[in-house]
C-alpha cells in the first residue's frame, strides 16, 4: 500500500512539449541559430532548461555564455505562453482526483525551473491538494539527483518503501532508484519504452488508470 505517489511533470502528467519547442525556438531564432521541429524536443527536454539549451544550440556554439543567453530570452516567453498548447495527459485528472479521494498524498517532482512547475501545477490541476510542488530550484542539483524526492519524503513524512514514483523517462527512473523509492515508467510521454526498460522499473505501464492500481 503506498502512501505517496510522486509525479514527474513534463511527459507525465502534462503534454508541454509544443510549448517548449516554441520558446526555445523563439529564442534561438532571437540569437540567430537555426531551430529545430517540435518532435526532435522530446530528447532535449528532462535534465532542466539549461540542458535543454545546450541540446539545442548548434556544435561550437554550446557554450556557458550562449546557455545564458537563451535563459535570459526564453524564461520571460515561456512564463507568458507555457499554457498555450500544454495539456493533461487524457485520464490524469480523473486519476488525481481518485487518490485524492482515497487519502494518498499526491507530490510532483520536475526539473522544470520552480516557478514554471507551480504555475502550471496550479492552472491545469486547481482542485488537487498536492503536500509537494517541487520544481528545479537554485542551489539544488537536477534529476536524477535524488534530493528532490528527500525533500518531498521530509516533507509529507512518508518513508521511500510507502513512496510511488511516476514518470516518462530514463532520468525519472534513475531518480527514483538513487531515492529507494518504487519506479512506475509510463509509456504515454516523451521517451520510447526502450528507454524506460533499460533501467528496470519494478512497473511499466502504458494506461493512466493503472497508476491507481498500483497505489
Amino acid at each position: 500500500m503506498k502512501k505517496l505517489v510522486i509525479f514527474d511533470l513534463d511527459g507525465t502528467l502534462l503534454n508541454t512539449i509544443a510549448d517548449l519547442a516554441q520558446s526555445t525556438n523563439y529564442a534561438l531564432s532571437r540569437l540567430g541559430y537555426p531551430t529545430h521541429d517540435e518532435a526532435a524536443y522530446r530528447f532535449m527536454v528532462g535534465n532542466g532548461i539549461n540542458k535543454l539549451f545546450e541540446r539545442a544550440l548548434p556544435e561550437g556554439e554550446k557554450t556557458e555564455e550562449n546557455v545564458g543567453r537563451m535563459r535570459e530570452l526564453f524564461i520571460p516567453y515561456y512564463n507568458i505562453h507555457n499554457a498555450d498548447k500544454s495539456t493533461p495527459y487524457p485520464g490524469i485528472p480523473d486519476l488525481l482526483r481518485r487518490l485524492q479521494e482515497r487519502q494518498v498524498q499526491l507530490a510532483v517532482a520536475s526539473n522544470k525551473y520552480q516557478a514554471a512547475t507551480e504555475k502550471l501545477i496550479a492552472h491545469y490541476f486547481p482542485d488537487i491538494r498536492f503536500a509537494a510542488v517541487y520544481g528545479q530550484r537554485d542551489g539544488i542539483a537536477p534529476k536524477p539527483d535524488p534530493t528532490i524526492v528527500f525533500d518531498i519524503l521530509a516533507q509529507c513524512g512518508v518513508a521511500p518503501e510507502e513512496t510511488l514514483y511516476v514518470g516518462d523517462s530514463g532520468v525519472d527512473m534513475q531518480t527514483a532508484i538513487q531515492a529507494g523509492v518504487t519506479a512506475c515508467g509510463v509509456t504515454w510521454g516523451f521517451r520510447p519504452r526502450a528507454e524506460l526498460e533499460a533501467f528496470h522499473p519494478a512497473y511499466l505501464i502504458d494506461h493512466v488508470a493503472d497508476v491507481a492500481t498500483l497505489c
